[in-house]
């Protein structure tokens, strides 16, 4: 059936801005025609905000298209300025290099080993500086581009200005997408909505160029509480949900959708998973919040982790919530420290419990690790603790190997005791 793409992404609430829908229809027709959208590496990991747009290159894929991932390894070097409140910071090529292997495997993981990804440093490497400031800068006006939203955002006195490679980043976008259209048969671009800018200034730059027309479609960011982006470049990266395992581990990942808003449900049953829409409704109907919460996050998990990991997740989940820590036998608390769960190896020497807190990373100082103690926020195994000079006793350690600690509600972390 024609059109079931932009149809499908309708109902699923995916689209948040559409250039031309009647003709992107038209174009999505003919299933040669491609797509794409860009990653820049610049961090060693993708995280949740990155989800929404490759679920939706992956449902594009699961309808006979062929998209294409472009990975930003040459403008990443630049930055994005759009909606930032300061610089991003900079890496060099080397570690550029080693973030682009790194995600370019998280985005096979997630979507298919078939997915086509292209790196921009290919054609800008070798791109001569006369070619690009008179064939492509000059068709580019600073003050449109300084009157932009994206940019003003930035362009405050407060926050340093801009400099003028970062205002180079909107161009050399634009040109990916010129690049794109020429030799990939690209004609739309999606991204996430703050890159709607973006997006138009390549559409802008192949009319003028080529004399013909290319399409954007703009996907909803996920937001923190204050309704800001969730993005790894702020400055606490210690909240970031990554889908690199070694940075959040799955049954963390497991655990945040979890917890994530009871008015979210709805919303994200449908833009993050696979299920048909009835049966979205019906899971929406029938099951209770608590439910609901367990398959999203079972789905989801499933997506970025793997089938595999979902059984030794849920099966630790109930060690931990419903399962009394007295009843966990000794090797059921070996099995859950070879899962892949919050867990640290801590000398037997160390016995000071902020010191503790700050190994876990569960906070950086002791100041924060003593805030939380006096909170009564910490547990040892289940057990409150309220004095923050609190040091590790042996009765703490289960069959003299194992201790757990907790802070708040939800969040557990295993210890396993050595010797020197």
């Amino acid at each position: 059936m024609k059109n079931n793409i932009i149809k499908e992404l309708k109902l699923r609430k995916l689209i948040e801005k559409i250039s031309d829908e009647k003709k992107i229809k038209k174009i999505l027709n003919n299933k040669n025609n491609n797509i794409y959208c860009g990653f820049d590496p610049n961090n060693d990991s993708l995280h949740i905000g990155h989800l929404i747009p490759l679920i939706t290159l992956k449902r594009f894929l699961n309808l006979g298209y062929k998209p294409i991932i472009l990975i930003g390894s040459f403008t990443s070097i630049i930055g994005d300025p759009s909606f930032r409140y300061k610089k991003r910071k900079k890496y060099n090529e080397n570690k550029i290099k080693t973030f682009s292997k790194k995600i370019i495997k998280q985005i096979k993981n997630i979507i298919s080993n078939k997915i086509k990804i292209l790196q921009n440093i290919k054609w800008f490497e070798n791109m001569k500086i006369k070619f690009f400031l008179k064939k492509i800068g000059k068709i580019f006006i600073i003050n449109n581009m300084l009157n932009k939203k994206s940019i003003k955002k930035r362009n405050i006195k407060k926050y340093h200005g801009i400099t003028f490679t970062e205002l180079s980043y909107p161009i050399l976008q634009s040109y990916d997408f010129l690049y794109l259209f020429k030799k990939e048969n690209v004609k739309i671009q999606i991204g996430g909505s703050d890159q709607w800018g973006n997006i138009i200034s390549g559409i802008n730059l192949i009319k003028k160029k080529l004399k013909k027309k290319s399409f954007g479609i703009t996907l909803p960011l996920i937001t923190k509480k204050n309704g800001k982006k969730l993005s790894k470049s702020e400055n606490n990266n210690d909240n970031i949900i990554w889908l690199d395992p070694k940075k959040t581990t799955p049954y963390e990942f497991y655990q945040f959708w979890l917890n994530i808003n009871d008015n979210k449900i709805n919303e994200y049953f449908k833009q993050f998973t696979f299920l048909k829409i009835k049966k979205i409704n019906d899971i929406i109907k029938n099951k209770n919040i608590k439910e609901k919460k367990e398959i999203l996050a079972k789905k989801i998990t499933e997506i970025v982790h793997g089938k595999k990991k979902i059984k030794n997740i849920i099966d630790t989940t109930k060690f931990f919530f419903k399962k009394k820590i007295k009843k966990i036998t000794k090797k059921q608390f070996i099995k859950l420290f070879k899962n892949e769960i919050p867990k640290l190896s801590i000398n037997n020497n160390i016995i000071n419990l902020k010191e503790i807190i700050i190994l876990l990373k569960i906070v950086k100082t002791k100041s924060q690790a003593h805030n939380l103690i006096c909170n009564k926020t910490i547990k040892i195994n289940n057990k409150k603790i309220t004095n923050y000079k609190y040091n590790i006793k042996k009765k703490d350690k289960l069959f003299n190997t194992f201790t757990i600690i907790k802070k708040g509600k939800k969040n557990f972390f295993l210890i396993k005791w050595i010797n020197n």
